[in-house]
């Protein structure tokens, strides 16, 4: 008999681990968020798993709290034998993490100890991380503190955006998921206690975060615009509005200006840091479309004025 197995997630990253359970376990049932207004015009959309999880048939409930005594009664009745989650946005009771015979188990996009939280993905690039990789992890009642199944892996490459790098560790999360099922439930495979000392926390973001301050370093804030890439997105304030900036370059200079003076370069706009110039290559002004900087400059003459 194949095991029986929930699984709670939400966004694309949880795509590929539901896929892989179905082809190779018995899903039960499946946990995801409400659906939430989403774009300009607020329209109500369903989280991707509640879309993969109506193509596979699969039962699917969407709780505004797991925690609510219904819903907990509603997962037991499914009778798991294991519960997976993959960036499902809640935290776990203790009642319902004790459900199942082989517990929780949580796809994590970090080598942990290294970014628990809510934003891992973001953090590794945000802090200039050579590797990242894919915990796979036992879950108990803390934020991303139980112990280590097991982990793989991956560089993170130069131009990778959080958008290129959640996905390569969405393919590699269920593969390593897949991987290492058989012999935790085998009982071969026996979780590892994470070193404390090694703690660092990716918190949940908002978009005030995306703000650049430009007394940082120009790596430092081509880092930004590349981990906040696509959410919640790095941006300064020009003519009172925000201008995105969806793709940048960092470029050391022997000229010095004071921090936030814009300039051109080569024909882009460009920016003085605290430590070389960040060059926009790609941005969004207010209520546009996004525009490579070139273009951009074409209606903003005024962009080294100001």
């Amino acid at each position: 008999m194949k095991t029986r197995i929930v699984f709670m997630g939400s966004p694309e990253f949880a795509v590929p681990t539901l896929q892989a359970l179905e082809e190779n376990y018995s899903v039960v049932g499946v946990v995801t968020q409400p659906d939430r207004p989403a774009g300009r015009g607020r329209v109500f959309r369903s989280p991707e798993i509640k879309l993969l999880a109506d193509q596979l048939a699969l039962p699917v409930i969407q709780p505004r709290r797991v925690k609510e005594h219904n819903i907990i009664t509603h997962i037991q009745n499914w009778e798991p034998d294991l519960i997976v989650v993959a960036a499902y946005g809640q935290i776990l009771p203790s009642v319902l993490l004790d459900t199942p015979f082989y517990g929780c188990v949580n796809v994590h996009a970090s080598l942990l100890p290294r970014w628990r939280g809510a934003a891992p993905i973001q953090a590794a690039i945000l802090h200039g991380d050579s590797q990242t990789g894919i915990t796979i992890m036992k879950m108990d009642v803390g934020m991303d503190t139980g112990p280590i199944i097991n982990q793989f892996s991956t560089p993170i490459l130069i131009d990778d955006t959080a958008a290129t790098l959640s996905k390569r560790l969405a393919k590699l999360g269920a593969e390593v998921l897949l991987d290492t099922l058989p012999n935790y439930l085998s009982g071969a495979l026996k979780p590892k206690t994470q070193d404390e000392s090694l703690v660092t926390m990716a918190p949940l973001l908002s978009k005030s975060d995306g703000e650049l301050d430009f007394t940082c370093s120009a790596l430092e804030l081509e880092r930004k615009v590349r981990a906040f890439n696509p959410w919640p997105s790095a941006f300064m304030i020009w003519k009172k509005q925000p201008l995105k900036i969806l793709k940048a370059t960092s470029r050391l200079t022997d000229s010095y200006f004071k921090p936030g003076t814009q300039t051109i370069v080569q024909g882009f706009p460009a920016v003085q840091t605290s430590a070389g110039l960040l060059i926009l290559e790609e941005v969004q002004p207010a209520g546009k479309k996004r525009l490579s900087g070139n273009i951009f400059l074409l209606g903003a003459k005024d962009w080294e004025i100001e």
